[in-house]
């Protein structure tokens, strides 16, 4: 295993500081866990908290600033926060308004995000909850029961978090977030698996010749392995699931995301891109937005999702609106 670190067991801990060391004016650390928000500390506003197991950076902690995220919760490598974390993210950030969590389908996530909800209300601060399931590949995982959370989590976090620095009520942030989570969906695919530091070793083995279709972001294999073939084609079967869906029309508008996994040059993601927008062309669907780059990955994994989002214009105001974070800056 060949890997840029000190020691695996400070890996988490050393990101975390190293993030606060480069975006001072934008994040810090809660002393003593692994949790990061605003630099300017609680607003009266409600507040957006997400996060989860760590190697999926620039996710969570990039998304914390105006416009995003208040707080990111930061587990260990592809290994879900614990309830205290998180509690005391939601303390830290709750401004009096309530505080919404986005949580993707991990068993994990779910539960410990969940036990975390309720200690906050145990303390009387209101707290609401969305859970993100947009990975079309399949319907449960030995990480979940039901879709899991991948790239469009990112989508939750720009909308949602513009809906609230809006001003919007909890239950409104809550109805906008659980909109997109309503019109957004995702599928991957991998050249090569990721190898998670502690493990030493790759997560799945591919021959020379071969991909993995329909991975997770943990490292998990996917649906099948088949040859590989061109970009185009590849890009082909990851939108024929997608589009098997049945919520995306001729005359509808849509968000794009052609996510990196973590190991993909950004070449080979735009060359993705550009039959992503030849098919939505053809298909008669319109293109208000589109995202290239590392947005949700998989450690070093080499690969690449695409994520469409269905735009209404309440959620393509708040899609455009400004955000200030350290990995999402728009103006």
């Amino acid at each position: 295993m060949k890997k840029l670190i000190n020691k695996v067991d400070n890996i988490v801990d050393e990101m975390l500081n190293g993030m606060v060391d480069a975006y001072p004016q934008y994040v810090k650390r809660l002393e003593g866990f692994e949790v990061l928000v605003r630099a300017k500390g609680a607003s009266e506003k409600v507040a957006l908290v997400s996060g989860g197991g760590s190697g999926h950076e620039p996710s969570h902690g990039g998304y914390v600033g105006r416009g995003m995220l208040d707080g990111a919760v930061a587990g260990e490598v592809f290994t879900s926060p614990t309830p205290d974390q998180v509690f005391e993210a939601i303390k830290a950030v709750n401004g009096g308004k309530g505080v919404l969590l986005v949580i993707k389908n991990y068993t994990g996530d779910v539960m410990n995000f969940e036990m975390a909800a309720d200690m906050a209300e145990d303390e009387g601060i209101k707290v609401e909850k969305v859970i993100v399931a947009d990975d079309v590949a399949v319907e449960n995982s030995t990480w979940t029961t039901g879709r899991r959370g991948i790239a469009g989590t990112v989508f939750v976090h720009k909308i949602a978090g513009a809906a609230a620095e809006a001003g919007l009520n909890l239950e409104e942030v809550k109805r906008v977030a659980e909109k997109v989570i309503a019109n957004v969906r995702s599928m991957g695919m991998a050249v090569n698996a990721c190898t998670v530091p502690a493990a030493g070793k790759v997560s799945f083995e591919l021959q020379d010749d071969e991909i993995e279709i329909g991975i997770g972001i943990h490292g998990e294999p996917g649906t099948h392995r088949e040859k590989i073939s061109d970009v185009n084609n590849i890009a082909d079967k990851l939108l024929e699931k997608i589009f098997a869906e049945g919520i995306y029309k001729s005359g509808d508008e849509v968000a794009v995301m052609v996510n990196g996994m973590g190991g993909t040059p950004l070449m080979e993601l735009f060359v993705a891109n550009k039959h992503v927008k030849e098919v939505l062309d053809g298909k008669g669907i319109k293109i208000a937005k589109t995202l290239v780059g590392n947005y949700m990955t998989s450690l070093d994994m080499e690969g690449f999702s695409i994520t469409l989002l269905k735009l209404d214009d309440e959620l393509k105001k708040f899609l455009n609106a400004p955000a200030d974070t350290p990995a999402f800056v728009q103006f």
